[in-house]
């Protein structure tokens, strides 16, 4: 269903108190008109300034009594001429009274639309409310609010104000602004309204709605508790995704100068047969196919509807579980919410009891829902009960998709407490991030939280609709630099970094990565490294790779994952062997590197000669085994090492092995890596009982009878 077209009114406090913050207030508005150019280029906006030091209003002119207001803007469809207008916008030294100016919006709406009259109509109040307010001749100003908020819900207007305290404690507000903060809350409790306190331009910035999104339920039915027990409910987007819009293909064959070309760009698609380029092939001789290994599987259209699961639609009830038993990691997709069906008493009546119950007792709801009847597939959902704080809000659920056994992926990330001590962080080290964390706590106790979703701007798309505008008055515009206010949503604040500096050399000094400098001269960055991107002090073991030592700075773990090393060669095989395992473009190439040096090693086994290549292939075998334990791959290891023992004990290999045995290189154990199957027993005797059997001789006498008992049975 199309959005019905928005009719808007700016009502923008330029007073003397607002003149620090008119700049922040500019770039908001002009960001609210590109955006409406873009996604809803219907819409009707008027502008009326108050705080000025002149007056120029209808409502003045007919009633008397509203000063200081000028009317900047008619209600109009948007244009690029009130974006331009609305960056500039004038100072003023009159009073600010902003029921006053909520008095005009209104009667500007309804004279445009007529009153009771059905549609999107909207107020936005941006001001900081530090002027008082005009006293009414009759009654109270308590009581003004109410019958005009009352006239606002009459006529289905909504208020947006905007209270802009940027760099001000909320703690230590003026009298005057908390009472007007009073009044701007009652609106509240009468009509729609939504106040949102802007404390920086960046939360302004995304306080400041560019469209009114109407609700659209997602599904409207029964929620069946049992075949016999029923619910009515609707249910409602939570959040959505709001994403870039999709880039059409424009044509330039047209003139510039036609005004009704569409420019549209129409795309035919002509299968040819391979056998025959010049042979088209129509519709009905084309069919889809799955492939299946290396063969493709051709499925028609008919079998593929007919396997197709065509459930019924609803929502049923499958059981309860505690909360805590459905991690919040689990959650997948956009959150959406249930709710009774408006007007339906029971209904709200039994949600608000099963969610007061589900909340007392902590548990939480398991759902199947089918949203649409046709639909192809079945969702599993979590509920969580919300009790409301308002009497005209009802009770309802939290609605979370959650995965199916094909939909998880376990990704392990072992403690530091399964590590061996030596790995282990030290209490300085734990209390130097602890201290980290606490100074860098975006929601501090004494203040607001910082970057709240409600009041955060998506700066990717800010980013692109500044530029769409730049390029519309611009063709040859080039992209801008990142705006101060979207800087700090996604880079570090400088002011906070500079407030915690002292955390944060603390953990720089208690945590430090530096390069692991052997006896024999060798370097080894990426040990340091593993896959889920926890750095580890890892004790000093060779690593064999060739550092020029005169510019000890020319290689590092940087240096290493920017090497694109595809495989491991056979002249440096340890260095292709690093660079391979410190490339985080994909978690293949672990399993690459691993597999490559295992065949390396047997590779220089097989071909040496007099034992020219067991160095090498002795120093590939510590790299394979230090990588296996900080990779957390020791099966891979132990299995590779025990074939190499069969090996080994061949008369062939008998030096390389004994070679590895004065290496002492040996199992993985559990201690070092928590998956290993070995005990630390076992891989310290893993060496200890093939050492014995290597250097045990047979006696001569028993090998020339072996040898003449042989000769016997083969003639």
């Amino acid at each position: 269903m199309a959005r019905s077209k928005e009719t808007l009114m700016l009502l923008l406090d330029v007073g003397p108190s607002m003149h620090p913050y008119l700049a922040d207030v500019s770039k908001c508005m002009t960001t609210l008109i590109h955006r409406k150019l873009m996604l809803s280029k219907n819409d009707e906006v008027g502008v009326v300034y108050f705080g000025t030091t002149e007056t120029d209003n209808e409502l003045n002119k007919e009633m008397e009594g509203y000063h200081n207001i000028v009317v900047v803007e008619p209600i109009a469809v948007v244009s690029q001429d009130l974006a331009h207008r609305l960056e500039n916008i004038p100072c003023g030294f009159g009073s600010s009274d902003f029921l006053d100016v909520i008095v005009v919006g209104c009667d500007m709406l309804m004279k445009k639309l007529g009153e009771n009259k059905k549609g999107n109509k909207r107020l936005c109040l941006v001001t900081d409310a530090a002027s008082p307010v005009r006293e009414p001749s009759e009654g109270t100003v308590e009581d003004q609010v109410r019958n005009i908020a009352e006239r606002m819900g009459e006529q289905g207007i909504k208020l947006d104000v905007v209270v802009v305290r940027v760099g001000q404690n909320f703690l230590i507000n003026s009298t005057g602004q908390h009472q007007n903060d009073v009044l701007l809350d009652l609106f509240k409790l009468h009509t729609q309204a939504e106040i949102g306190i802007a404390r920086t331009a960046t939360s302004m910035l995304g306080i400041i709605r560019p469209r009114a999104v109407s609700p659209t339920t997602l599904y409207r039915g029964d929620f069946e508790l049992t075949p016999d027990l029923r619910i009515k409910v609707w249910v409602y987007k939570k959040t959505s995704q709001e994403k870039l819009p999709t880039l059409k293909k424009y044509s330039n064959e047209a003139p510039a100068s036609d005004s009704h070309a569409t420019r549209e760009v129409k795309i035919d698609t002509e299968y040819k047969s391979s056998d025959n380029p010049d042979v088209s092939v129509p519709p009905e001789q084309r069919t889809k196919a799955y492939k299946y290994g290396k063969n493709f599987i051709p499925i028609s259209s008919s079998m593929e509807d007919s396997l197709k699961f065509k459930p019924e639609k609803g929502v049923k009830l499958k059981g309860f579980v505690k909360r805590s038993d459905i991690p919040r990691h689990y959650f997948l997709k956009e959150s959406s919410i249930f709710l009774p069906e408006p007007g339906h008493q029971k209904s709200i009546v039994a949600v608000s009891a099963l969610a007061r119950a589900m909340k007392e007792h902590d548990y939480a709801a398991v759902v199947r829902c089918v949203w649409r009847q046709g639909q192809t597939n079945v969702v599993m959902g979590i509920l969580l009960p919300f009790v409301s704080a308002q009497e005209n809000v009802a009770d309802g659920f939290y609605f979370n998709v959650i995965p199916f056994l094909d939909d998880m992926r376990e990704f392990r990330f072992t403690s530091f407490s399964s590590m061996p001590e030596s790995l282990q962080p030290s209490c300085e080290q734990q209390e130097a991030a602890y201290n980290l964390v606490r100074m860098l706590d975006l929601s501090p106790s004494e203040d607001e939280e910082l970057l709240q979703p409600e009041q955060t701007i998506n700066p990717v798309l800010q980013r692109f609709y500044y530029f769409l505008h730049l390029r519309s008055l611009n063709p040859e515009a080039k992209v801008p630099p990142l705006d101060e206010s979207l800087r700090c949503i996604v880079e570090p604040d400088l002011l906070r970094l500079d407030e915690n500096q002292y955390a944060i050399n603390q953990f720089s000094q208690q945590l430090t990565l530096t390069p692991n400098i052997q006896e024999n001269g060798k370097k080894s960055f990426w040990k340091g490294e593993r896959r889920d991107g926890n750095v580890l002090q890892i004790k000093d073991e060779p690593a064999f790779m060739d550092v020029d030592m005169k510019n000890p700075g020319s290689v590092s773990f940087n240096s290493l994952a920017s090497r694109k090393v595809e495989e491991i060669g056979s002249a440096n095989p340890v260095a292709d062997f690093e660079a391979l395992m410190a490339r985080r473009d994909s978690p293949e190439w672990v399993g690459k590197a691993i597999q490559g040096m295992k065949k390396m090693i047997y590779d220089l086994l097989d071909s040496a000669y007099n034992g020219n290549t067991y160095e090498k292939a002795l120093a590939c075998l510590i790299s394979l085994r230090l990588g296996c334990v900080i990779q957390e791959e020791p099966l891979e290891f132990n299995f590779f090492l025990r074939d190499l023992k069969t090996k080994g004990s061949t008369i062939r290999l008998q030096d390389f092995w004994q070679q590895v045995m004065g290496k002492k290189i040996t199992l993985i154990s559990k201690d070092e890596a928590p998956d290993s199957n070995v005990g630390a027993a076992e891989a310290a005797s893993f060496l200890t009982s093939e050492k014995l059997i290597a250097k045990k001789e047979e006696p001569a006498d028993e090998i020339d009878e072996m040898e003449a008992l042989l000769g016997g049975a083969m003639s």
